[in-house]
């Protein structure tokens, strides 16, 4: 077996095996820092009929500057307007002096006379104005110490992606140094012992250092997006930790049968080693179901993260091996007493875990139809779930600027959207194309939908043969009225207009369209993805155990986690009884990329610990009846995928506590799903339905049996143990 030889040539050249790791490291990191990151620009990638209007848009050569907003406010009573004025003055004389602005507006007072504006056009390319926009908030700054009885404030595209960078940052941080101890405390319960808890965390940390460098240099094919490197981390602490502690468990579990150290370090290669293998595989596989999406947000994570696990299951299969063995029985000093007889107490006497299987093993099919109605009740919500396209609703007020916003908002409240149309024409039908732009703009004067008191903006370019129009209609962008304007200017007035010359393009654009098209993407791409993700991890499971049933078992009982999972976050973030407790404002919905991302990270995640259970389950069940085997592969499991789903609840919590709701939202799920799939479906429902099934479970149809293997329902059989 390969896991084995390699284990063994480690344990044998130890020093050779570390040095080699770390040198893998160090390299990756280095070449990270080499090439940088290459950041996501999403105007260079858009789909659908975003691509088309973008497309429209960089042929005729439209830019439209980057602009940032100059709020000026009374910090207390009403404002006066003179003492306003002279700041609004100093504000354009220090913007002007600046060679990073284009072009500074008059001040512009709100309706109810509440507040100034400044409006500042910033000089250059738009797409990289965050890189420009420093001195114009020290501009800022400037006038408000000169005016401290006001409040004057800067918000703008630049600034907001500046401040979101900063937060985003530091929430990364946080998590981070949160994460780690909080890793290092469970593992020094688990193991009761400072350097057997310290080896799975020193593991995963240079697995997701070693990821973190790798993806900088893959973002230079496929850029990065600011949730990659959460992602790496998230992922990469949780699988990195339970890998190891599988194969940690296992050494000790031989070493207290008297086997010797290297002895010890092969049989945990051929058992949990080889599981590991298989997990890792599976889990990469359902990651790579966000390359089916085809969209760059998640495609960047998908590199991210299928890069940390691959990361993490070569460290456990080379670089542990060489640890292992030169600690020996090193590797369980220091002892911490109190949790050194917990640890020792804890996976020598699994009476616990005999009373939960009780039920399953006695009466599996009443405990089947329980937990599965249990399960089915907590998805029931997931059918009510509401997809909601990121918006600035969703960033929390803790950041100072998001405070402004609202401040600008409030004081210049929008009367309404704007759909912004893209029409082309071929050179030879540019009479025709004038035609029905003009008879376009004479219905969207009549239609209801549509803003009466301000006629829509007309721009002609590239000798008519494109036209960019922009159509007011009085409501707010996110209002069932504006989608249903954007449907009727969709599939009835541009049809019937634009749609009748031969040859045209039209495609609608704007911040309706933008999240109608994002939500429908989303619901189009998730059914694809799990598609996907459950042939190929079908395919793993059979490659894996070489039995049709345990793999459609293992598939349909993590949709069941995710299912649950899915209602749980319908139930927390859709509603508001939880927002004082989480710190979050509900927007009534779940962040649309959210169940693509959640139905990938929970099917890898889960087959953690399927792989390993049935595994235990599978050894034991070459020496013993089913239901004993069962009982044998859950009791001896049990305690490492306890500790293995308490590490990874710990680190997604962690993310609850995050800024952004899409983060606590992201936390919450899969802190949930793990909880539900580490007691429910593993302690309970997977012993219920494997005692159910008995030696069908081992079935292996002709074309996969081994020489010399005979079928399950047969009275011998030959089975490798794997994990």
């Amino acid at each position: 077996m390969l896991t084995v030889r390699i284990a063994r040539w480690s344990a044998e050249h130890p020093w050779r095996a570390i040095g080699a790791w770390l040198l893998f490291v160090a390299v990756c990191i280095g070449a990270g820092q080499v090439t940088g990151t290459r950041s996501a620009d999403f105007d260079d990638h858009p789909k659908g009929e975003l691509a088309t209007y973008q497309s429209i848009v960089d042929e005729a050569g439209f830019t439209r500057p980057a602009t940032e907003n100059v709020l000026i406010s009374a910090r207390d009573g009403a404002l006066d307007r003179d003492h306003a004025l002279a700041a609004a003055n100093e504000v354009r004389t220090g913007m002007g002096s600046l060679r990073e602005v284009g072009k500074v507006s008059e001040p512009v007072s709100s309706p109810k006379g509440k507040a100034m504006l400044v409006n500042v056009e910033l000089a250059g390319d738009p797409e990289t104005a965050d890189e420009r926009v420093d001195k114009l908030l020290a501009t800022t700054a400037a006038v408000q110490k000169q005016y401290p009885d006001l409040l004057i404030e800067q918000v703008g595209g630049a600034s907001l992606d500046k401040a979101l960078s900063a937060t985003l940052g530091d929430d990364f941080q946080k998590a981070e140094l949160i994460s780690i101890p909080v890793t290092l405390l469970i593992m020094l319960v688990v193991f009761g012992a400072l350097i057997a808890a310290g080896v799975p965390v020193l593991l995963a940390m240079s697995a997701v250092g070693a990821a973190l460098g790798l993806s900088a240099v893959a973002s230079q094919l496929i850029p990065a997006t600011d949730n990659t490197s959460s992602m790496i981390l998230l992922i990469g602490m949780a699988v990195g930790v339970d890998y190891s502690l599988f194969y940690v468990r296992r050494d000790r579990e031989e070493r207290a049968k008297g086997a010797g150290h290297v002895d010890a370090v092969e049989i945990a290669a051929a058992t949990s080693g080889h599981a590991i293998v298989v997990s890792g595989i599976a889990v990469t596989v359902a990651m790579a179901g966000m390359f089916v999406v085809d969209d760059i947000v998640f495609s960047s994570i998908a590199v991210g993260t299928i890069l940390v696990v691959l990361a993490a299951m070569i460290g456990s299969i080379t670089v542990l091996p060489a640890l292992l063995a030169k600690l020996g029985r090193f590797v369980d000093k220091p002892r911490i007493p109190v949790l050194w007889r917990f640890s020792m107490r804890n996976s020598d006497n699994p009476r616990f875990w005999r009373a939960v299987l009780k039920p399953s093993l006695r009466a599996p099919r009443t405990t089947m139809i329980i937990s599965g109605g249990v399960l089915v009740a907590l998805a029931v919500p997931a059918f009510g779930m509401t997809l909601n396209s990121p918006s600035s609703s969703d960033l929390p007020r803790s950041i100072p600027i998001m405070r402004s916003y609202d401040r600008m908002t409030d004081a210049f409240p929008s009367t309404g959207a704007t759909h912004q149309i893209a029409v082309r024409v071929p050179a030879s039908q540019t009479g025709a194309g004038k035609a029905a732009v003009t008879d376009l703009l004479a219905r969207l004067a009549k239609e209801p939908g549509f803003a009466h008191d301000q006629p829509p903006r007309v721009t002609a370019a590239s000798g008519g043969r494109i036209y960019l129009i922009s159509a007011g209609i009085p409501y707010d962008g996110t209002s069932p009225q504006a989608d249903e304007s954007l449907a009727k200017l969709r599939t009835s007035l541009l049809p019937a207009t634009v749609g009748q010359v031969r040859g045209a393009e039209f495609a609608v654009s704007g911040q309706t369209a933008g999240e109608n098209d994002f939500v429908a993407s989303m619901n189009d791409a998730l059914p694809w993805v799990i598609g996907f993700v459950l042939l190929l991890t079908f395919l793993v499971m059979l490659w894996a155990f070489r039995a049709p049933v345990i793999a459609l078992s293992a598939i349909g009982l993590n949709l069941l986690s995710a299912g649950a999972a899915y209602g749980v976050l319908v139930l927390v973030f859709q509603h508001t009884w939880a927002e004082g407790l989480l710190g979050f404002t509900s927007t009534g919905g779940i962040t649309a990329w959210l169940p693509v991302i959640l139905f990938v990270t929970l099917f890898g995640l889960s087959m953690d610990y399927h792989v390993f259970v049935v595994s235990r389950i599978r050894e034991a069940s070459a020496v013993m009846p089913t239901r004993d085997a069962v009982a044998a592969g859950i009791t001896r499991s049990a305690g490492v995928v306890t500790s293995a789903a308490a590490v990874m609840i710990g680190v997604f919590s962690i993310f609850a506590t995050l800024s952004t709701i899409d983060m606590k939202q992201m936390g919450v799920g899969l802190a949930t799903a793990i909880l539900i799939d580490a007691t429910l479906i593993r302690a309970v429902l997977l012993p219920a339905l494997m005692t159910v099934l008995g030696k069908a479970n081992w079935w292996t149809p002709r074309f996969l049996r081994k020489r010399g293997e005979v079928n399950a329902n047969e009275e011998t059989r030959v089975l490798e143990p794997v994990g």
